[in-house]
């Protein structure tokens, strides 16, 4: 098992360094010259440019400015063009901000979606599973920003709580309690739209695995023996079920950075994903790369997890 993550952690690691160097490629691949921060601005003189491009190490070899890149990416040093502040701390801030999104979303898309998606299994063909699949084509049909207006709607009318951004304006002068419950409701909006389309999703992904793994042999022979219903869903089916989201559980990671722009935009809430987006209309190279890796990292730390986690579920990796 041990030679098994050392093997795994050395391909993540040479897979990071490929995908470092593909994006870096690829966005000086893009049109136009990274000095061309403000073209339009009179103030902007040759003198000027030229002193940034020396600054940011644009005048030399890109390979040279790979290497110094990443070299004060990795010491700290690297600031966004944009506001010449520091790059990891700006991501740090938004990251933060993202992380309760990320929590909140992800305990109700996993505790809503494996219920769901086994009750409509063993029900299958009846009025619960018929059900289930409605309101889950339905919640993936719906356009996100057009439920995010009927929830602001409906809870702006019915509870007469603001939920724009991450607190009320001037709430910092009331009571503690008082504070809370404000963030919970700003917080808890967002995620409940940003959990319903993966709520809908995930529930049809459980439901079809087990509805593949009911059918097979194992299966029925339990059923044949006359073991109780219950016991042979839950620990013969499920847990063979549950295999393929064991990857899945591991790949959840880049939502950190990812997040959702169009719920951020919508709720003024300043996460990662809304500032990769407005990173990329200022053409803030540092912040657009940085982001980039540290998503590279998270898609590689998911995919080790998962590798670790198969080691304990399934006796074949250990083998």
């Amino acid at each position: 098992m041990l030679s098994f993550i050392a093997r795994s952690i050395i391909q993540k690691i040479i897979t990071l360094f490929f995908v470092s160097v593909v994006s870096f490629m690829i966005i000086h691949l893009a049109p136009g010259e990274p000095s061309q921060v403000d073209p339009m601005n009179p103030k902007f003189t040759p003198e000027m440019v030229e002193r940034f491009r020396s600054q940011f190490h644009l005048d030399k070899p890109l390979y040279i400015q790979y290497v110094l890149f990443y070299k004060d990416l990795f010491t700290g040093k690297t600031i966004s063009w944009k506001d010449n502040q520091s790059v990891l701390k700006k991501i740090w801030e938004r990251f933060l901000n993202s992380l309760y999104l990320f929590i909140v979303g992800t305990i109700l898309t996993w505790t809503i979606s494996f219920p769901v998606g086994i009750r409509a299994a063993i029900l299958r063909g009846g009025a619960y599973d018929r059900t289930a699949t409605f309101l889950s084509y339905l919640l993936i049909s719906i356009p996100g920003f057009f439920f995010a207006y009927i929830l602001i709607i409906l809870v702006v009318t019915n509870f007469h709580v603001p939920v724009i951004g991450m607190e009320t304006f001037g709430i910092s002068t009331g009571s503690a309690p008082h504070m809370v419950m404000d963030r919970v409701w700003h917080l808890l909006i967002p995620s409940i739209l940003g959990a319903t389309a993966e709520v809908a999703v995930l529930s049809r992904y459980v439901r079809g695995q087990m509805l593949e793994v009911e059918g097979q042999d194992y299966v029925r022979t339990a059923k044949a023996k006359g073991l109780p219903p219950d016991q042979v869903h839950y620990r013969h089916a499920l847990r063979n079920a549950l295999l393929p989201f064991v990857t899945m559980f591991g790949l959840i990671l880049p939502g950190l950075i990812g997040g959702s722009v169009i719920i951020e935009s919508i709720f003024s809430w300043p996460g990662m994903g809304r500032m990769a987006y407005e990173a990329i209309l200022s053409r803030d190279y540092p912040v657009i790369l940085t982001i980039n890796f540290i998503s590279a990292v998270l898609v590689l730390i998911g995919t080790l997890i998962s590798d670790i986690l198969y080691t304990f579920v399934d006796p074949r990796i250990r083998l």
